[in-house]
């Protein structure tokens, strides 16, 4: 009966919520300590937005905060009868968006314009920063002529360069993507330093025992082993470009969430400045989802020695 009960698959929804454990969590025989066993918490994941979304609702119909400084949820509810503080709620204004767009400029115009930006900086990042890695963690030559320059630059922040970059490259929109791609290069290129530091040896001399060339060991058994560190530095990097956009659309930019959100800042729309976070951070939630499915996909060993 015990072990009828123990071959008892659970219900698919309960494993997605993390309420029970899937096939592979539920042969670990000691779970603290070992990261592959920690099934997803969404069931958390999901009372905690709940619970977010329930105190900012009570927050705007008991008027603890005033809508000046955080906007309300929804604009219709006041508990004072005072039109000259009544504002707009952050449902209103979404829809209005929507509907509407912001200065002539519809929100999906604005969104794509930040998505490309972010996307080209990561990209090109990871194609200059990969191969600098590898050739550091390769090659006496290489690590001799870039690591003082990387352990110079890689401290300064990209808002630290805004200047230069305005004197260098103007207002247009190299500007632009060239400060994220700052932003994400020493990112990548620690990342696939650090993966190649981390191979083991024994396989390297594994395969040379067997006869393999160096581009064979560099394609079958360093790149495999350095793919985690490097999907790491993507995920990092994709994050950070995200923390930079706003600053990098300050450059004399008219579309972008981030420039939405610095005009509206000049006006005192804190509710399109709120709008432009949640989108900001949607959108980097459901990346980062994505980045997490293509590592699974692309990365199967991860893990598994």
């Amino acid at each position: 009966m015990a072990k009828r009960r123990q071959d008892r698959q659970p219900p698919p929804w309960s494993i997605w919520l993390g309420i029970a454990d899937n096939s592979f969590t539920r042969q670990k025989t000691v779970k603290f300590g070992d990261a592959s066993a920690v099934n997803s918490g969404r069931l958390w994941s999901v009372l905690t937005l709940i619970v977010l979304i329930l105190a900012w609702w009570i927050a705007t119909i008991s008027g603890i905060i005033d809508p000046l400084f955080w906007p309300p949820l929804e604009g219709s509810l006041y508990p004072w009868d005072n039109p000259d503080r009544a504002r707009p709620g952050v449902v209103d204004r979404f829809v209005g968006l929507l509907v509407d767009g912001y200065r002539n400029i519809s929100l999906w115009e604005h969104v794509g314009t930040s998505v490309k930006r972010v996307l080209l900086g990561v990209i090109i990042g990871a194609l200059v920063g990969i191969p600098l890695g590898f050739a550091m963690g390769l090659n006496s030559v290489a690590r001799g002529l870039f690591d003082p320059i990387v352990e110079f630059i890689r401290p300064i922040p990209p808002l630290a360069l805004i200047p230069l970059v305005i004197l260098w490259l103007g207002i247009d929109e190299v500007a632009k993507i060239f400060l994220l791609f700052l932003a994400a290069l020493f990112i990548m290129l620690i990342a696939a330093r650090a993966g190649v530091s981390s191979v083991q040896i024994s396989k390297v001399h594994a395969a040379y025992s067997l006869g393999a060339s160096k581009f064979q060991v560099l394609r079958y058994v360093i790149l495999p082993n350095a793919l985690p560190e490097i999907f790491t530095g993507l995920r990092t990097s994709m994050g950070v470009c995200w923390g930079t956009l706003v600053a990098a659309e300050l450059v004399a930019a008219d579309q972008g969430v981030g420039s939405m959100m610095m005009i509206a800042k000049n006006f005192l729309q804190t509710d399109v400045v709120v709008i432009g976070i949640i989108i900001i951070g949607a959108i980097g939630f459901a990346i980062e989802m994505l980045m997490r499915l293509l590592e699974r996909w692309l990365i199967p060993w991860k893990g598994k020695g």
